[in-house]
Protein backbone atom coordinates (compact mmCIF):
# COMPACT_ATOMS: atom_id res chain seq x y z
CA UNK A 1 0.00 0.00 0.00
CA UNK A 2 1.74 3.13 -0.72
CA UNK A 3 0.93 6.42 0.40
CA UNK A 4 -0.74 8.65 -2.19
CA UNK A 5 -1.46 12.95 -1.43
CA UNK A 6 -4.86 14.05 -2.33
CA UNK A 7 -4.48 15.85 -5.65
CA UNK A 8 -6.15 19.45 -4.21
CA UNK A 9 -3.46 19.26 -1.58
CA UNK A 10 -0.12 21.91 -2.19
CA UNK A 11 2.74 22.32 -0.84
CA UNK A 12 3.50 25.51 0.26
CA UNK A 13 7.17 26.96 1.29
CA UNK A 14 7.87 29.47 3.63
CA UNK A 15 8.58 32.09 0.11
CA UNK A 16 5.02 31.44 -0.38
CA UNK A 17 3.83 32.85 3.15
CA UNK A 18 5.77 36.23 3.56
CA UNK A 19 3.74 36.07 7.15
CA UNK A 20 5.54 32.52 8.31
CA UNK A 21 8.80 34.42 9.30
CA UNK A 22 7.11 36.99 11.48
CA UNK A 23 5.53 34.22 13.87
CA UNK A 24 8.58 33.84 16.22
CA UNK A 25 6.90 35.48 19.19
CA UNK A 26 8.59 38.19 21.18
CA UNK A 27 11.14 40.66 20.21
CA UNK A 28 13.89 41.29 22.98
CA UNK A 29 12.60 44.56 23.31
CA UNK A 30 9.26 43.50 24.21
CA UNK A 31 10.72 40.68 26.42
CA UNK A 32 12.83 43.74 28.53
CA UNK A 33 9.54 46.13 28.93
CA UNK A 34 7.12 43.23 30.16
CA UNK A 35 9.55 42.39 33.06
CA UNK A 36 10.34 46.17 33.63
CA UNK A 37 6.51 46.75 33.80
CA UNK A 38 6.18 43.53 36.07
CA UNK A 39 8.71 44.64 38.13
CA UNK A 40 7.26 47.73 38.91
CA UNK A 41 4.11 46.31 39.16
CA UNK A 42 5.20 43.96 41.76
CA UNK A 43 7.26 46.94 43.44
CA UNK A 44 4.15 48.57 44.23
CA UNK A 45 1.80 45.77 45.26
CA UNK A 46 4.94 44.72 47.84
CA UNK A 47 5.30 48.29 49.16
CA UNK A 48 1.26 48.44 50.06
CA UNK A 49 1.79 44.74 51.66
CA UNK A 50 4.58 46.39 53.77
CA UNK A 51 2.89 48.85 55.00
CA UNK A 52 0.05 47.19 56.31
CA UNK A 53 2.51 44.56 58.06
CA UNK A 54 3.49 47.41 59.92
CA UNK A 55 -0.05 48.89 60.81
CA UNK A 56 -1.32 45.94 61.63
CA UNK A 57 0.89 46.25 64.85
CA UNK A 58 0.29 49.89 65.03
CA UNK A 59 -3.15 48.59 67.06
CA UNK A 60 -1.74 46.53 69.63
CA UNK A 61 1.09 49.16 70.41
CA UNK A 62 -1.40 52.15 70.56
CA UNK A 63 -3.43 49.73 73.18
CA UNK A 64 -0.60 48.74 75.13
CA UNK A 65 0.32 52.79 75.39
CA UNK A 66 -3.64 53.34 76.59
CA UNK A 67 -3.77 50.33 79.18
CA UNK A 68 -0.40 51.93 80.38
CA UNK A 69 -1.94 55.92 80.42
CA UNK A 70 -5.18 54.70 82.19
CA UNK A 71 -3.86 52.56 84.30
CA UNK A 72 -2.02 55.91 86.03
CA UNK A 73 -4.87 58.22 85.52
CA UNK A 74 -7.12 55.89 87.33
CA UNK A 75 -4.42 55.84 90.36
CA UNK A 76 -4.05 59.45 90.32
CA UNK A 77 -8.21 60.38 89.85
CA UNK A 78 -8.14 57.93 93.32
CA UNK A 79 -6.21 60.55 95.10
CA UNK A 80 -7.40 63.60 96.87
CA UNK A 81 -7.93 67.15 95.41
CA UNK A 82 -5.55 68.62 97.34
CA UNK A 83 -2.78 68.05 100.68
CA UNK A 84 -5.37 69.40 103.17
CA UNK A 85 -8.62 68.02 102.08
CA UNK A 86 -10.37 65.75 104.22
CA UNK A 87 -10.79 61.83 102.98
CA UNK A 88 -13.92 61.50 101.24
CA UNK A 89 -13.33 65.15 99.82
CA UNK A 90 -16.00 67.10 102.02
CA UNK A 91 -16.27 69.53 102.88
CA UNK A 92 -14.06 71.11 99.77
CA UNK A 93 -10.87 72.90 101.24
CA UNK A 94 -11.17 76.45 100.24
CA UNK A 95 -15.04 76.26 101.83
CA UNK A 96 -16.31 77.71 105.07
CA UNK A 97 -15.43 74.68 107.29
CA UNK A 98 -12.31 74.34 105.60
CA UNK A 99 -8.66 75.59 104.82
CA UNK A 100 -7.27 76.96 101.50
CA UNK A 101 -6.56 74.17 99.48
CA UNK A 102 -3.05 73.84 99.22
CA UNK A 103 -1.21 74.57 95.60
CA UNK A 104 0.05 72.04 93.15
CA UNK A 105 3.36 70.90 94.72
CA UNK A 106 5.30 66.96 94.03
CA UNK A 107 6.05 65.24 96.95
CA UNK A 108 7.01 61.98 97.47
CA UNK A 109 3.89 60.89 99.24
CA UNK A 110 1.74 61.23 95.83
CA UNK A 111 -1.45 61.29 98.59
CA UNK A 112 -3.10 64.07 96.41
CA UNK A 113 -3.54 65.01 92.74
CA UNK A 114 -0.55 67.80 92.74
CA UNK A 115 1.80 65.32 94.31
CA UNK A 116 2.09 63.79 90.76
CA UNK A 117 2.49 67.29 88.61
CA UNK A 118 6.07 66.36 87.13
CA UNK A 119 5.95 62.71 87.54
CA UNK A 120 7.80 60.82 84.75
CA UNK A 121 8.36 56.93 84.68
CA UNK A 122 10.68 55.80 81.93
CA UNK A 123 11.26 52.14 83.51
CA UNK A 124 9.94 50.85 80.51
CA UNK A 125 11.69 53.26 77.49
CA UNK A 126 9.67 52.20 74.70
CA UNK A 127 6.75 53.46 76.58
CA UNK A 128 7.79 56.52 78.78
CA UNK A 129 5.01 57.93 80.97
CA UNK A 130 4.84 61.84 82.24
CA UNK A 131 2.21 63.54 84.25
CA UNK A 132 1.52 67.64 83.72
CA UNK A 133 -1.21 68.99 87.05
CA UNK A 134 -2.46 72.58 86.24
CA UNK A 135 -4.91 74.25 88.09
CA UNK A 136 -7.26 74.65 85.06
CA UNK A 137 -11.18 75.85 87.07
CA UNK A 138 -11.38 78.08 84.29
CA UNK A 139 -11.92 75.42 81.51
CA UNK A 140 -15.09 74.34 83.58
CA UNK A 141 -16.29 77.92 84.64
CA UNK A 142 -14.81 77.29 87.95
CA UNK A 143 -12.95 79.75 90.24
CA UNK A 144 -8.92 78.65 88.86
CA UNK A 145 -8.05 76.85 91.58
CA UNK A 146 -11.45 74.96 92.14
CA UNK A 147 -10.74 72.41 89.13
CA UNK A 148 -7.50 70.59 88.13
CA UNK A 149 -6.68 69.38 84.68
CA UNK A 150 -4.39 65.97 84.84
CA UNK A 151 -2.30 64.99 81.79
CA UNK A 152 -0.92 61.61 81.17
CA UNK A 153 1.79 61.35 78.37
CA UNK A 154 2.48 58.15 77.25
CA UNK A 155 5.79 57.82 74.43
CA UNK A 156 5.30 54.95 71.96
CA UNK A 157 8.18 53.02 70.19
CA UNK A 158 7.13 54.59 66.75
CA UNK A 159 7.74 58.29 68.58
CA UNK A 160 4.47 59.23 68.65
CA UNK A 161 2.55 60.34 72.03
CA UNK A 162 -1.12 59.50 73.39
CA UNK A 163 -2.48 62.04 75.69
CA UNK A 164 -4.91 61.59 78.45
CA UNK A 165 -6.97 64.07 79.78
CA UNK A 166 -9.40 64.54 82.99
CA UNK A 167 -10.31 67.07 85.22
CA UNK A 168 -10.45 66.35 89.68
CA UNK A 169 -13.07 68.70 90.84
CA UNK A 170 -12.69 70.43 94.34
CA UNK A 171 -16.43 69.36 95.68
Amino acid sequence: MSIRQCPSAKKISLRQRPDAARQGGFTLVELIVFIVVIAIGMGALLAVFNQSVVQSVDPVVRIKALEKGQALMDEILARKFAENTPTGGVPACGSLAQAACTPITADSDFDDVGDYHGYSNTTDSRFPVSVVVVNAGGDLGLTADYARRITVSVGMPDGNTLRLTAYKVNF
